[in-house]
């Protein structure tokens, strides 16, 4: 069982580095739907964010507390109103607010505390702060329909949250604001993660939800054949909300995507919807490449490019595995330093996923596409080919009239794609030289047009 275990933990933990790295020194907002808590989840979701703070990650939780608030109305015999997809927040239901705000922060606190042994959370120190960052102004009157202590964020009190993150502690925000004058105001708290996120230019605001994200099809029945889109850019996030009616409750598919798309357009450059009733579907979400709920992202995260000295870690990792089992001749730190600049790879996020390396012979009027490599996480999504139709293009740009590979596996793949068979001394001079008679590489030839 141990062997099996390690087998699989360590690929494991290797595959979730990078993102270990790009992530440390990051701001990330989480908004915690009050759903979460109501369903039993808030132990797991604080083990999950004490362990991603401890990999350097600064964070701001906010929580929301709906269903909270109505149980308090329901135990009073008061019932809760909404419009506009806010509650109409009267004297009952203010009172009802503030009594869920505190009983929440408490429970939150409490569980950011625990530290007992064999636990997740054993070692760890989180300092939790609260306090009056956000200054609210009234909803007022929309429609006809008096909002009363519903409101808005008005400001906040951006270089005191920075501070206190910067000195390693969370920043914890209920949905509610003070007045100048001290008078409450009960917000929504997607509002709240949504201008922290905007005001601080957070790396990231997550959404922690009821719903698993937006769904490919969302105007049609859930199902299998209708799964979550998991990256979304922005304008498309913008033409879909275009397609659907206006929110009125958080189950509707525009209700927390609108929030994506301002934080997005406002600078946010990553936006996520995400379900609580996975388990682990913060650290699926950041630590995994495909993620598990809808990413809103204002930009193509996807980059094909030419490689620099700094890429030349990643290359490595990329190409270990099939080295190791024979797809592709083993090649060292130092060669591949020294070709760097032969290498074109396609960079997703940080991470390369798909690699290749082009040697000219300008003599022959050909070049040597080698170390064609696409990780196991995304074959199949097409990024072979877009990285042999960049060699290609750089092949044209040297005057080539043709590239070659050398294949013992991948045959089959480079026939579909315009490639055939050669008998090796067709190789120029140069390579020839260098051809391994022991390996048996069989020899493929393109011919650019």
């Amino acid at each position: 069982m141990s062997a099996i275990f390690n087998f699989t933990f360590v690929p494991w933990f290797r595959s979730v580095a990078p993102y270990i790295h790009m992530h440390r020194g990051k701001t990330f907002v989480v908004a915690m739907a009050g759903e979460a808590i109501a369903a039993g989840k808030l132990a797991t979701i604080v083990q999950d964010i004490a362990l991603i703070q401890s990999m350097g990650v600064k964070i701001v939780l906010v929580h929301g507390f709906r269903p909270q608030v109505n149980e308090q109305l329901k135990a009073k015999g008061h019932a809760a109103r909404y419009s506009h997809g806010m509650r109409i927040t009267d004297e009952v239901a203010l009172d009802c607010a503030q009594e869920a705000a505190g009983q929440l922060r408490y429970e939150i606190e409490a569980a950011f505390s625990q530290g007992l042994p064999n636990t997740p959370m054993a070692g760890a120190t989180v300092r939790v702060i609260s306090g009056n960052f956000i200054t609210a102004r009234p909803v007022g009157i929309l429609d006809g329909i008096d909002f009363q202590h519903s409101g808005l964020v008005r400001k906040l009190d951006v270089a005191g949250i920075k501070r206190t993150i910067d000195l390693g502690a969370l920043v914890l925000l209920s949905p509610f604001g003070f007045s100048p004058t001290g008078e409450a105001f009960n917000l929504t708290m997607e509002e709240v993660a949504t201008s922290v996120a905007i005001a601080l230019q957070a790396d990231k605001l997550i959404f922690l939800t009821e719903v698993p994200g937006v769904r490919v099809k969302p105007l049609e029945a859930d199902g299998e054949d209708n799964p979550i889109d998991t990256e979304l850019p922005l304008a498309a996030a913008e033409r879909l909300l275009q397609q659907l009616p206006p929110a009125s409750q958080p189950t509707d598919t525009s209700f927390y995507l609108q929030h994506c798309v301002k934080a997005c357009k406002a600078g946010v450059e990553r936006s996520h919807i995400i379900p609580f009733a996975v388990d682990g579907s913060l650290l699926l979400e950041i630590y995994v490449h495909d993620g598990i709920g809808t990413m809103v992202v204002d930009e193509k995260l996807e980059e094909l490019r030419e490689a620099t000295a700094d890429d030349v870690g990643g290359i490595l990792q990329l190409i270990e595995p099939f080295e190791k089992d024979g797809t592709l001749v083993k090649r060292d730190r130092t060669e591949i330093e020294r070709d760097i600049a032969n290498y074109t790879i396609l960079d997703h996020d940080g991470v390369i996923f798909a690699c290749a390396a082009l040697y000219p012979y300008p003599e022959a009027r050909t070049g040597e596409m080698a170390a064609l490599t696409v990780s196991p996480q995304s074959q199949g999504q097409g990024d072979g080919e877009k990285i042999l139709r960049r060699v290609e293009q750089r092949a044209r740009a040297m005057g080539l009239e043709s590239i070659f590979v050398l294949t013992t596996r991948t045959m089959h793949w480079f026939l579909k794609r315009g490639f055939v068979q050669v008998d090796p001394d067709w190789l120029p001079e140069a390579r020839k030289r260098k051809y391994s008679w022991d390996r048996k590489s069989m020899v493929f030839v393109k011919k650019l047009t």
